[in-house]
């Protein structure tokens, strides 16, 4: 069976688009920062810091004291491309267009004027000032989001790379250039005060000193000019030579020290007083330093760059350098490996190209925590810092995590890079273990070309199995990292490994080769037992341990499910056009979801053999994972930091897996952003009409099926106890009348509870005499069986009963009775109703029910009555045709289910 086709998409931020989407994105994990500086705000308020970061098209607030994450705003249509902020509002610029934002989240102002990208915002009181790449300048105000003023410049002569406002000058900015000159205009009169010759480099940066006309300035050369700009006067010059100054800060705390950072990641230290180099930060960020505050009037610093980094440093020791005081992290390059750990669907494993192993949380930032980074020998890495590339392992390529004995010993296993050792990691400790694992074959001699590529770990925890490139597959235990098996004379196959599995109850071992062979072991005995040869190389292997079912993805992007019990191949998929890079299985088996280089996610339900979902990326998915508890399905992409969440719509809304046209293309589906998508648990209407129609079940599936009611069980199966029921709730006093007797809504006696009208209760207070109808004794019920006796429809009489509780059933049926007011032919109407339903055969067990409570109250007069006993005749072989072909389909079902209990399959 084969399945190909293209699939539903959804929508940028969790609606969904044309199709049967069934992830739809729901939020982003692992994005701290980027290339752009941080601003640093005061909440007078609060009396608190907070640290405001651009992350892709949105922006996250921090606090200082924590630096825990306290707001991510709304999305914009692109990427930010600036940050500034002043007391109330926070201004993001996008493209051509700026943005102001209120409480850290809503766009509250939108400027419009710019023909470029703007590149430079300044908040300048009532007026911020934006700069674009066409060096035009203009003023906007805030308010009433017009453009006050707008100064355009010579790209050729005065191109604008840096804005400042000196302090304590009115309604003046200082402008600097690329090309190295500097100019200070009054904005009000819009008029050139002062130009500054410059020092033959570009600006970079500008900061204004904590001594008034003092200002920083930072250039391309790696000078930074200590300018006095009221005398057009040098005061001190410095000069570092790790390229361009890309951010300056100056200490307010009663220290003379400024801060000046770098393209590589170092931090200079400049002594203000005594004019020299007071210390080196080296290695603050793994990329260069984006921005850098001093937190006034406190000994910290805050960097941030675009390794996805926010580090807080305090300065508290001799020396004058800082050492790290808090920090927040995700991978500084993409990932490459991701995995659930644990079953409860809170912890995501991540391996990433920095070569570090990191968790997140999808529940809280909080939650969050890094294993370290792999080292050669971890003691000597300790020795000489932590950012000591020299000792560092190749990045991860792919591990395996179990969490039975994580608290014994270590519970992680990774291949790495080219690499032949195997390491393992500690997720209690939130470290690299103890244990390298190395086979001792190549301990010895060192082999071009051998590394490990496949790893597993047993359900126990006890074991890890290790495939290489050679075609070797060892075994080896995580308590004592000690060699303890391998498969195979000389090699489990004759090509690389590419998949080992263990199943769940360590009988088996699954090792997949490139020359095609998918093998299965004994796992203790480590004998052969079975193979299955492939006409294409075997790519990824992936096993769902509940269900035994070994997911294999193949050189010509084909995927296979091969049943572990039987050992045969159950369905084969096609329909990637690119090399499928991961592969992951539902909670329950289900669906195989998939991933490929074609930028799709394809999921294959395993029952139908059918493609029931596919949506496109803008960029392929290089690892994908499904949580234990369903809820959510995880992804990471190539030259992308973040790990993206899509959430699973089967579980709150009805989703239509449907198979999908082989002909279907799907539409692109934006990335979800760092704050969750809104209205994503909305169904819209016109898509659940189009796609999704609820199916409305019939009375009746089949003539030759049984129908029972809706009703509960309370409402029949006690009528013929209703006798024993009164006599064990009959009272024993008589009720006594209260002395006040407290006032209630007078309502109509029923199943139904309704309130009696006023008419009728000033009518019964009113009148005294007494109606010759209420002598009358046929109610409702006995007048529609008179009128269905003519009709043969008994809708209406078994609609009535159908509405009334035991006890008032028992007094309609009571009453058809010619001792209580009834008649012969309204129980022949009775009893043609009971062969209706049976002949219908809908209502099955009411129609029990009512016939023998009937029986038992009217015994004495069927028996004496021939019209009563025809109709019983013709009852009778009824209801006995049809209780055999019941019971000879339960009969049926109870000796399969008797088999299948006690036979050996």
């Amino acid at each position: 069976m084969s399945a190909a086709g293209g699939g539903a998409a959804a929508t940028s931020q969790g609606g969904s688009g044309g199709g049967n989407a069934l992830f739809v994105a729901f939020r982003a994990l692992g994005l701290s920062s980027n290339h752009l500086a941080h601003v640093l705000r005061y909440h007078r308020r609060h009396r608190e810091f907070y640290l405001v970061t651009a992350v892709g098209k949105s922006f996250h607030t921090y606090n200082v004291k924590r630096l825990g994450i306290v707001a991510v705003s709304n999305a914009l249509p692109q990427d930010i491309t600036y940050l500034a902020a002043d007391r109330m509002l926070v201004f993001a610029s996008c493209g051509s267009l700026l943005y102001a934002f209120a409480r850290n989240k809503e766009v509250f102002h939108t400027y419009k004027g710019h023909d470029t990208d703007i590149h430079l915002v300044l908040p300048f009181g009532e007026h911020v000032i934006s700069v674009d790449h066409d060096s035009i300048l203009i003023i906007w105000d805030v308010q009433s989001e017009e453009e006050y003023l707008q100064l355009n410049f010579d790209k050729a002569v005065f191109a604008v790379s840096a804005i400042m406002h000196p302090s304590t000058y009115l309604n003046k900015i200082l402008l600097g250039s690329e090309q190295g000159p500097l100019q200070l205009w009054n904005i009000k009169f819009n008029k050139l005060l002062y130009t500054f010759p410059g020092w033959g480099s570009g600006v970079t940066v500008l900061e204004q000193a904590p001594a008034v006309d003092v200002v920083a300035i930072g250039l391309v050369s790696g000078h930074i000019i200590v300018h006095n700009i009221k005398f057009d006067e040098i005061l001190i010059k410095f000069q570092q030579d790790w390229g361009p100054i890309t951010a300056i800060s100056f200490r307010t705390d009663g220290h003379a020290v400024m801060a000046a950072g770098s393209p590589i990641g170092h931090i200079g230290l400049w002594d203000l007083d005594q004019k020299k180099l007071l210390g080196q930060m080296r290695n603050a960020h793994a990329t260069a330093i984006a921005g850098l505050s001093f937190v006034q009037g406190e000994p910290l610093l805050i960097t941030n760059g675009s390794d996805n980094a926010i580090r807080e440093w305090v300065f508290d020791g001799p020396g004058g350098n800082g050492r790290l005081l808090r920090f927040r992290m995700g991978h500084s390059a993409p990932p490459t490996k991701i995995r659930y750990h644990g079953q409860n669907g809170q912890q995501i494993l991540s391996a990433g190209q920095d070569s570090t192993l990191q968790s997140f949380s999808t529940v809280h930032d909080r939650f969050n925590k890094s294993l370290g980074r792999g080292s050669v020998n971890k003691k000597k890495s300790k020795k000489k810092g932590l950012q000591d590339v020299t000792m560092a392992l190749p990045p991860i390529t792919t591990f395996a995590a179990e969490v039975a004995r994580q608290s014994d010993w270590d519970g992680i296993v990774a291949c790495h890079q080219s690499y032949l050792t195997c390491t393992t990691w500690n997720y209690q400790k939130g470290s690299m273990g103890a244990h390298k694992l190395k086979p001792e074959k190549f301990s010895k001699n060192k082999h071009l070309g051998v590394y490990a590529t496949a790893v597993d770990i047993t359900s126990c925890g006890n074991f890890a199995v290790i495939g290489l490139t050679s075609g070797h597959v060892d075994i080896y235990n995580m308590q004592s990292g000690i060699h303890r098996g391998r498969y195979g004379k000389d090699k489990a196959h004759g090509g690389s490994i590419r998949g080992v599995a263990v199943d769940g109850l360590n009988q088996f071992t699954i090792t997949a080769g490139s020359e095609g062979f998918i093998k299965f072991w004994k796992f203790k005995t480590t004998e052969l037992v079975h193979s299955v040869n492939f006409s294409t190389s075997p790519s990824k292997m992936v096993l769902h341990r509940d269900s035994g079912l070994l997911g294999i993805s193949l050189d010509d992007f084909g995927i296979s499910i091969l049943d572990v019990e039987t050992r045969k191949i159950a369905r084969n998929f096609s329909g990637h056009q690119g090399q499928i890079n991961d592969m992951t299985f539902s909670p329950d088996g289900r669906w195989l979801i998939t991933a490929s280089m074609d930028c799709t996610i394809r999921t294959w339900d395993l029952p139908s053999g059918c493609l029931v979902d596919c949506f496109l990326l803008d960029s392929a998915a290089v690892s994908i994972t499904m949580s234990p508890t369903g809820d959510f399905l995880a992804s990471s992409h190539v030259d992308d930091l973040g790990i993206y969440l899509w959430s699973n719509r089967s579980l709150y809304s009805l989703v239509s897996l449907r198979p999908l046209p082989t002909d279907y293309e799907p539409s692109v589906v934006m990335l979800p952003g760092t704050s969750p998508a809104e209205g994503m648990y909305v169904t819209e209407e016109e898509e659940t009409s189009d796609e999704m129609i609820e199916y409305d079940s019939p009375e009746q599936l089949g003539d030759t099926l049984v129908t029972l009611s809706t009703l509960s069980e309370s409402r029949w199966k006690n009528l013929l106890n209703l006798d024993v029921i009164k006599k064990k709730n009959k009272p024993k006093e008589p009720p006594k009348v209260p002395k006040s007797a407290p006032f209630f809504i007078p309502t109509v006696p029923g199943l139904i509870p309704r309130y009696a009208s006023v008419e009728q209760e000033n009518d019964r207070e009113q009148s005294k005499l007494v109606k010759l109808g209420v002598l009358a004794q046929k109610s409702e019920f006995h007048m529609q069986l008179e009128e269905a006796l003519s009709k043969s429809n008994y809708e209406s009489p078994l609609g009535i009963l159908k509405d009334m509780g035991p006890a008032n059933i028992e007094i309609e049926l009571r009453g058809l009775s010619p001792d209580d007011g009834g008649s012969i032919k309204v129980m022949q109407s009775f009893l043609r109703m009971i062969g209706a339903m049976l002949d219908r055969r809908c209502d099955f067990e009411l129609a029990q029910a009512y016939l023998a409570l009937f029986l038992k109250l009217h015994l004495k007069i069927l028996s004496s009555e021939p019209a009563l006993l025809a109709e019983l005749s013709r009852l009778s072989p009824q209801l006995e045709e049809l209780w055999i072909h019941l019971q000879t389909l339960f009969n049926q079902s109870l000796c399969i289910l008797n088999y299948l209990k006690t036979a050996l399959l």
